[in-house]
């Protein structure tokens, strides 16, 4: 894990999320619209009743329009949107036109259904749109008037930012996405990776795609790409949640899903494991010494394998005794999965790949 990625020790700071930050950006460019006045800071309601402050890092106005800008701050947690400035431009238009989005620069467009919002929309969830709107409806009717507006919303660099994300996978292009559910960023909270795996799992389903494969990592994702020939967007960037990826296709079936990974995250799936994450899940050596003399290892290499350091180890241990550990591994993992999927129509399988790339077992 790189260094900006380590989680802190000691309690960690909590930070708001681009919706949040968003909101309290175009409360304050409507206010001004309406009233001449940048409310600095401006607070908003979250959706869970909790009422933040946020301080103003951009005003500006001219004929029909005003616009706020705020310095996103995600608490202690790696957001690639960390210290980006979110900026919300109120324009008035024709009565009747209602409340209207726009993405602005750094602000991406869906393209691809399967996304909570649909193709040729800005990519601001419904969420943020929803607390938008209120502040809006709130602000209207405080000084009587009907909230006829466009809401542009935009991310400084958020087109270089994006690179970072899943977003042109999920063909949300030009830039970032609004998101947010309860305004509040946990930090290295699960939940944000989760949702985008469920995103990745939506968009693949709905470009009608036969297979799907979640993949451990980078190396892993190059195989499986390679394996099946998949297109990008049918690569899930399941990391360490095989569980969370699982549970999701249980109730949103695909024919068929990949799992794919290194020699020691496909192992603790085959201890039983789904969360693979080395703070949540460990490698049983013991259970591997016993795999091996199932594959007809001796006494002399399960004693190796019992105080080996590694899973790599352990590897190279049954490599050099011409046992092919990995296709049990491979099987074993499948029959995890199988089981957690058991009541759905999609088809598992395996694969376990080593450090260079090369595939070393499929099952399934």
């Amino acid at each position: 894990m790189a260094d900006s990625m380590r989680k802190p020790d000691g309690q960690l700071r909590r930070g708001w999320t681009t919706g949040a930050c968003a909101t309290a950006a175009t409360k304050a460019a409507y206010a001004a619209l309406l009233g001449g006045e940048f409310p600095d800071p401006v607070s908003i309601v979250l959706p869970k009743g909790q009422a933040p402050s946020f301080a103003l890092c951009l005003e500006g106005r001219g004929e029909g329009w005003a616009q706020a800008g705020i310095v996103k701050d995600a608490g202690d947690d790696p957001d690639v949107t960390h210290g980006a400035t979110i900026i919300a431009t109120v324009t008035r238009v024709a009565p009747g036109s209602g409340i209207r989005f726009r993405a602005g620069e750094g602000v991406g467009t869906v393209t691809k259904p399967g996304l909570p919002v649909p193709p040729g929309e800005p990519a601001i969830n419904p969420v943020p749109r929803q607390m938008m709107v209120q502040v809006v409806n709130e602000l209207a009717a405080q000084f009587g008037v009907e909230p006829d507006i466009d809401i542009e919303i935009a991310i400084a660099n958020g087109e270089e930012l994006a690179k970072k994300t899943w977003n042109p996978r999920l063909g949300i292009v030009g830039g970032l996405s609004v998101l947010g559910t309860t305004g509040i960023v946990n930090p290295f909270s699960c939940a944000a990776w989760i949702a985008s795996i469920h995103r990745g799992i939506d968009v693949a389903r709905a470009a009608g795609f036969e297979r799907i494969a979640g993949s451990t990592g980078s190396t892993s994702e190059a195989a499986v790409q390679a394996y099946y020939d998949l297109p990008l967007e049918a690569l899930i960037d399941m990391g360490d949640f095989v569980g969370g990826m699982l549970k999701y296709v249980r109730k949103h079936p695909v024919p068929k899903v990949t799992v794919a990974g290194g020699f020691a995250k496909i192992t603790k799936m085959a201890q039983g494991a789904m969360d693979l994450h080395s703070g949540r899940s460990q490698v049983d050596f013991n259970w591997l010494a016993k795999a091996a003399a199932r594959l007809g290892g001796d006494n002399h290499l399960a004693g190796s394998i019992k105080s080996a350091n590694t899973a790599q180890q352990v590897l190279e241990l049954t490599q050099a005794a011409g046992l092919d550990l990995p296709a049990l591994i491979a099987a074993e993992a499948c029959s995890t999965g199988q089981r957690m999927i058991a009541d759905s129509s999609a088809a598992l399988d395996v694969l376990v790949v080593d450090r260079k790339g090369k595939v070393l077992a499929h099952a399934g």
